[in-house]
């Protein structure tokens, strides 16, 4: 072990080691809870990089005292999966419960390698969990996603960043024979974003090319890992901060720049569906009905990667990403149901008004249910003056309307229409 990687020496043993990721490994958390009552249902763990998925998983395995199998999807496929369900069969159970599965960056697994997994997985033959920093609804099979329960994991704070940092130094015996002394961590926090593995690759690095004692300053952090940096953009390690500047820049309206990140993205050899992806969110968040057609667009972009790949998708992908970039803003859609939620939040489940009930009894027809509804297809020009929101939030505006030629018409039909009632 004294030759593997920081990360690895380190990589936490127990659920108590664990930095982080207290709604799951918490008092309360509800892996911990699994692990107390010893039953482990399949999951999906789903996060960005170096948050601690791969650790959980054979925590999970250890803790349980089960067999524990571990295939990359990058490399694995068919022959793998059945070679090791078929290898569970022969083992038996042996009373400690079905043998655990993981699977890294199952996202990766093509429809027919995640079919191949249902039948153990059903059966109780083996427990799959599943690592993925892409959303499993659109990656996961829903055969399979619907027998796993899917656990959200997130970036880890700066306090759990300082704490494991700490840890690191004090624990770690080829670090402290360096005799390392912290007096800046701004650097090191800002390089890792959130990545434990990042952090502890950076320190290490840091700590090994300088001579002892070392003192960690951001000078000395950005000194030694400038060229190391330049890499990750190469290698598409760094494709969370690339994305970023990608997605910004489309929405800053810059051509010029939105095509140069895609480039990186295409060179650095990125999913193309990960890009897709993100422009179709971005054409509802960003573009929204300043242009209905960019969602439409989009989509039809998404749907014509999946099928192509690379190379040639690049050009689907750049004419999409150009035609994001020249459309009009508007994010009022998504404001408008970030501040429906928050007020959903806020005030609970009011009750739906009487006329807006459903009736399918006469019971409830008696009671009311429905009786004062106006169809509005039986008014002049389909439309009536009615209250849809509960009693309580009367009136209240939600949805505004944004600064560009056609939401001005918007906010023009719905004075016409609603007169001052929203203003």
């Amino acid at each position: 072990m004294i030759n593997a990687p920081l990360a690895e020496r380190m990589r936490p043993k127990t659920i108590d080691e664990v930095i982080g990721q207290e709604h799951l490994v918490g008092a309360t958390g509800t892996i911990r809870k699994f692990l107390d009552t010893g039953i482990i249902p399949s999951m999906i763990l789903w996060g960005p990089p170096g948050v601690g998925k791969t650790t959980l998983a054979r925590i999970i395995a250890e803790t349980s005292n089960r067999k524990f199998y571990k295939l990359s999807a990058i490399n694995s496929g068919v022959k793998d999966i059945r070679e090791i369900v078929d290898r569970v069969k022969n083992e038996g159970m042996f009373g400690t419960g079905n043998a655990i599965l993981f699977i890294d960056e199952i996202h990766r697994f093509s429809k027919s390698q995640q079919d191949s997994l249902l039948e153990a997985v059903e059966k109780g033959l083996i427990t799959l969990i599943g690592a993925t920093t892409e959303n499993p609804s659109f990656e996961v099979i829903s055969a399979l996603l619907s027998r796993c329960q899917v656990f959200v994991l997130k970036s880890l704070e700066k306090e759990d960043l300082e704490n494991l940092l700490l840890r690191v130094l004090s624990q770690d015996e080829q670090l402290a024979s360096k005799d390392v002394q912290v007096e800046e961590m701004k650097a090191l926090l800002r390089i890792s974003g959130g990545d434990a593995r990042k952090l502890l690759n950076s320190i290490e690095t840091v700590v090994l090319s300088s001579h002892s004692p070392v003192k960690i300053t951001d000078e000395l952090v950005l000194e030694v890992l400038n060229e190391k940096m330049a890499k990750y953009d190469k290698s598409g390690e760094n494709h969370y901060d690339i994305i970023s500047a990608f997605i910004k820049s489309i929405r800053g309206s810059d051509p010029h720049a939105s095509v140069y990140w895609l480039a990186r993205m295409v060179e650095g050899g990125e999913d193309p569906k990960f890009i897709a992806r993100r422009l179709l969110i971005l054409a509802s968040e960003d573009i929204g009905n300043a242009n209905p057609t960019a969602l439409v667009l989009a989509n039809n972009c998404f749907q014509a990667v999946s099928v192509i790949g690379w190379p040639e998708s690049r050009i689907i992908l750049s004419q999409c990403v150009n035609y994001l970039a020249l459309s009009p803003k508007s994010n009022s859609t998504y404001q408008a149901i970030a501040e429906a939620q928050k007020l959903v939040r806020e005030t609970g489940d009011l009750s739906v008004p009487l006329h807006l009930r459903n009736a399918p009894t006469k019971l409830m027809k008696d009671l009311g249910y429905g009786s004062e509804y106006q169809y509005p297809h039986s008014q002049e020009q389909s439309f009536v003056m009615e209250e849809y929101l509960p009693d309580e939030i009367s009136g209240t505006t939600l949805f505004v309307p944004g600064d560009n030629p056609r939401e001005s018409k918007t906010a023009e039909e719905l004075k016409r229409m609603w007169k001052d009632k929203y203003d």
